[in-house]
């Protein structure tokens, strides 16, 4: 009698672990299987919240193209900038950038992260503007504005290739 007892748990105990690793098994086919409608669902919804930033954009805004946008404007630093938006106006990220030049969008931006941000008038010509600048930075700020202006006039250089011309250069007369 004991024997068949024995084997009696033994097969129960057997069913019950192989209906165990079953159910594992068909839980992974079936997370598997919804890991495709994650990913459709993980597009659609990148997809409406950019649609809702296209709809809180100027309805004004006209799309420019990006390469003769960043072709015509100077940097920064070479424009003229208000100090802060006006108290009287409305509330930075209510209101929207001034206009669709490149400076009034990364003004606006840089205002909506902080909008206690402080921007420096700079009214004189290029190097007095400059030397302001590097007064009021700290070293680390002016090393990476310095890096940034040489990538700057790389990229102005690259877009504007001078013409190779070839200067001749007179022969002195040799001694013979």
């Amino acid at each position: 009698r004991s024997l068949f007892g024995r084997k009696a748990a033994f097969s129960a105990l057997s069913i019950l672990v192989a209906l165990l690793i079953v159910g594992q098994a068909v839980t992974v086919y079936f997370v598997y299987q919804q890991s495709g409608q994650i990913n459709k669902l993980t597009k659609t919804s990148q997809t409406l919240q950019l649609q809702a930033l296209q709809k809180k954009m100027p309805s004004n805004a006209k799309p420019v193209n990006k390469m003769r946008m960043a072709m015509v404007n100077m940097p920064l630093a070479m424009r003229d900038l208000p100090l802060s938006p006006s108290s009287d106006r409305m509330p930075v990220n209510i209101m929207g950038p001034v206009s669709n030049k490149t400076e009034d969008q990364v003004k606006h931006l840089l205002l909506q992260a902080d909008p206690q941000k402080m921007f420096p008038e700079l009214k004189d010509n290029l190097m007095d503007n400059l030397k302001r600048l590097k007064k009021s930075m700290t070293d680390a700020d002016w090393k990476s504005f310095e890096s940034w202006m040489h990538k700057w006039l790389l990229f102005e250089l690259a877009k504007n290739p001078q013409k190779n011309e070839k200067k001749v250069i007179p022969a002195e007369k040799g001694i013979a």
